[in-house]
């Protein structure tokens, strides 16, 4: 049988999005277990529907789907249990797995697909049967709309929203993607009602006193846990979650650590010059997305900052959009120039610029396997513009380089403030997590990997960042707020939160939830809960609640502050002052 080693990068695609919210149904799994693949390779393997990705002595099963998209060589998969079971455990000392540019087998096989049960099996999974499915029920009554809703679905954070409601049945979502959509008109499904904690190998209902009570044990007996996600939530329930960690000597850290902790990371250093939505709509004539696919993960970013008109640029005729990654994305199709840099060699690319700006000869004919006088083109764009911005995401950050790549950019975008005006905006994921590096920020004086370990702040970055620590085996409990590690990290780490005490605080049942030991619900923000969250251009946005929670279900925040009273209690005998 034939095989070959490609590569495997893994990017977010819009489907996806939509079925974030029920990743036990079908759908998600059709999306998930799937593989794009160039043409040439399939045929030169004899793949036809289905191939068999190995790595590390682990092998998985996905359908193929055959796209010349992806260039020769390497595969694409969405970042998900699938992918993350072949990730390797290296994380370059800033935290940062191998998400893209990892080397697996890739060979033809007509064994039937592994299933999400199968999958959550090999990374460890406590729980492979809970009880997912349950549901708000849904009583129509009083019709009325609320206006100027906010979607914390993506780092977007869409605050114009209408929603047309029937009793507690939301209606239509006017102005939302077709993710949010799914979000809001789905808010009732696969919801957590109950507390559970596990016994005898089996999640067992029970009150949220005696879940908070398990949890402050948990906790209190930990020598060193973590509290790691955030990313979801309000900023008032990341407080919360700050205070916390310091109380039980543990760590905080928070999604930004592998998306858009190499962003943080090389502003500590060289500084960025950054801007708003608002700019980016009214001045900027030149936009360029580098690693990052708006069009399907950010889907509102197009009629919000691409064709939008602006007070001075009148939309889409008079601004030109450039696009750079590895593979030609569905937004390059619609840009005025693409340019597909060779994997893991963006920093050599983003150096080229930089001489081109600065005036200096490129000698050789082909840059990062870009043509020189499309580096020249590129540099002139960029002089020439009136006001230009850079997006960037995911295949920046965790790209080659990583933070040595966004180093660099913001020392190219400091360069071509001297001819013109020149910003940056890192295209965050989830709704909050630029909040999550802000609120550690005012608190502790540290974005993200916080260790309380002595008493004191601190930060280090490749060893206090929960990849490493899951990895390294550090941690002896872990709480996970708002977030769905189960779904995103590699097979090591979550191999170790399966030999750990593991709380669960969420709305929605998470892959997360079948490692959980104790899960305790939560209201969704946005929706039945308030606060404030962070845009991903550090703009804070209030959120607007307009329905309940289900009966007996609490907002996170007021959980975290229940958590911390038992724990006050049992370290010192006494409520929090």
């Amino acid at each position: 049988m034939t095989s070959s080693v490609l590569t495997l990068n893994t990017g977010r695609k819009s489907l996806q999005g939509m079925y974030l919210e029920d990743k036990f149904s079908d759908k998600y799994f059709q999306v998930a277990s799937m593989v794009e693949m160039n043409p040439d390779d399939a045929k030169e393997l004899g793949i036809k529907d289905r191939a068999k990705l190995s790595n590390n002595g682990v092998s998985v099963v996905v359908k193929v789907k055959v796209t010349d998209r992806v260039p020769r060589g390497s595969i694409f998969l969405l970042p998900t249990p699938w992918a993350n079971a072949l990730l390797s455990e290296e994380t370059d000392g800033i935290g940062v797995p191998p998400f893209r540019n990892e080397r697996v087998t890739v060979e033809p096989t007509d064994e039937p697909v592994t299933t999400l049960n199968e999958v959550l099996k090999l990374l460890g999974a406590k729980n492979l049967y809970i009880p997912y499915g349950t549901e708000i029920p849904i009583k129509t009554g009083e019709k009325r709309v609320v206006e100027n809703v906010v979607c914390t679905l993506c780092g977007e954070v869409c605050d114009y929203l209408k929603i047309e409601l029937d009793g507690n049945k939301i209606v239509r979502n006017l102005g939302g993607c077709t993710k949010s959509n799914s979000k809001f008109l789905n808010y009732h499904k696969n919801r957590i009602l109950k507390p559970y904690i596990r016994k005898d190998s089996k999640l067992v209902e029970t009150t949220l006193d005696e879940a908070l009570d398990e949890a402050a044990n948990i906790l209190v007996n930990s020598k060193y846990p973590l509290i790691y996600g955030l990313a979801t939530t309000s900023n008032e329930a990341i407080e919360e979650a700050v205070k916390l960690a310091e109380l039980v000597r543990g760590v905080v850290d928070n999604a930004s650590t592998f998306c858009h902790g190499p962003t943080t990371l090389a502003f500590q250093e060289v500084g960025g010059v950054y801007t708003t939505f608002s700019t980016a709509v009214n001045l900027a004539d030149l936009l360029i997305f580098w690693g990052s696919d708006p069009v399907n993960s950010h889907i509102n970013h197009m009629t919000r900052i691409v064709t939008a008109k602006g007070v001075y640029i009148k939309g889409r005729k008079e601004r030109k959009v450039v696009v750079i990654d590895v593979r030609r994305t569905e937004l390059a199709d619609l840009a005025d120039l693409f340019i597909r840099v060779e994997p893991e060699r963006d920093l050599e690319l983003i150096t080229a610029l930089r001489m081109a700006v600065n005036e200096f000869e490129i000698e050789t004919d082909k840059v990062a396997g870009v043509p020189r006088e499309d580096v020249y083109k590129l540099a002139d764009m960029m002089q020439t513009a009136k006001y230009g911005v850079i997006f960037y995401g995911l295949g920046l950050t965790e790209n080659g380089a990583k933070y040595r790549n966004v180093q660099e950019l913001f020392k190219l975008v400091q360069d071509l403030n001297e001819w013109t005006k020149f910003s940056v905006i890192p295209m965050r994921g989830h709704g909050n997590v630029a909040g999550s590096n802000e609120v550690p920020l005012w608190l502790t004086g540290f974005p993200y990997a916080v260790d309380f370990a002595r008493g004191f702040p601190r930060m280090y970055v490749g060893t206090t960042t929960a990849m490493d620590l899951l990895m390294n085996g550090d941690v002896d409990a872990a709480l996970i707020v708002g977030t769905d590690p189960a779904a995103s990290f590699p097979r090591k780490a979550l191999e170790h939160l399966s030999k750990i005490p593991v709380i669960v605080i969420d709305p929605k049942w998470s892959l997360t939830t079948a490692f959980a030991d104790v899960i305790i619900p939560s209201g969704m923000i946005g929706i039945e809960c308030g606060g404030s969250v962070y845009r991903m251009d550090k703009v804070p946005i209030k959120l607007k609640k307009f329905l309940d929670p289900p009966p007996g279900v609490l907002c996170d925040v007021e959980i975290l502050k229940m958590l911390i009273d038992k724990v006050v209690q049992r370290k010192y005998g006494g409520a929090q002052s």
